[in-house]
């Protein structure tokens, strides 16, 4: 099936809770190649079949998003590995994974000698309700299809629903700050 690049308007809320999580609405739409894993599969399943400008609720079990919560994805260090950092519960930051690709954790909780750090992507666990509106949909080019870049620029920043950042490693996705191992923290907004 030919790549599609798909663009994208949404709003995101935690299905149980009602808690909006993402959206950006009002924003640059968010544009993915399909077929790459560059969103989400229970959401890029459904909107492989919507047409341009078809609006639709999709919900997704965490199965088909961020996974099960995991109770052992947890790491205790020792504090002086985050000097220079004012760590507050629940903030992000960014380290360095087993194969080197860019992990992003939450910290749990810290004392005067460690800190508990959270592997879990902050939506693991959620099943997710988007809000979601087709704004583009065309064929994607061959240096698309080659790079997996929209436009053959850097992805552009946009939205917790382009999971593949965080999973695979290839940057972009919604934390747009440079990651650093053992690094600054911010610009992300997934777990407010």
């Amino acid at each position: 099936m030919m790549s599609k690049v798909i663009g994208i308007e949404y709003s995101l809320k935690d299905a149980n809770s009602g808690e909006q999580l993402d959206s950006n609405v009002g924003g640059a739409p968010l544009e993915f190649i399909s077929g790459r894993g560059q969103i989400i599969p229970g959401l890029e399943s459904k909107l492989v079949e919507m047409a341009e400008n078809e609006q639709a609720d999709v919900m997704v079990q965490p199965a088909e998003a961020y996974g099960e919560y995991n109770e052992e994805a947890m790491q205790t260090l020792p504090k002086e590995q985050f000097a220079g950092i004012e760590l507050t519960e629940g903030m992000t930051l960014y380290g360095t994974g087993e194969q080197g690709e860019t992990v992003q954790v939450t910290v749990k909780s810290f004392t005067d000698s460690d800190v508990t750090i959270d592997y879990n992507h902050p939506m693991a666990g959620k099943t997710l309700m988007f809000s979601v509106t087709v704004l583009s949909l065309r064929d994607a080019t061959e240096e698309e299809i080659q790079t997996g870049v929209v436009g053959g620029m850097a992805a552009m920043g946009g939205g917790c629903c382009g999971g593949g950042g965080h999973d695979h490693g290839e940057g972009g996705g919604c934390c747009s700050s440079e990651p650093q191992p053992q690094q600054s923290h911010g610009g992300c907004g997934c777990s407010h």
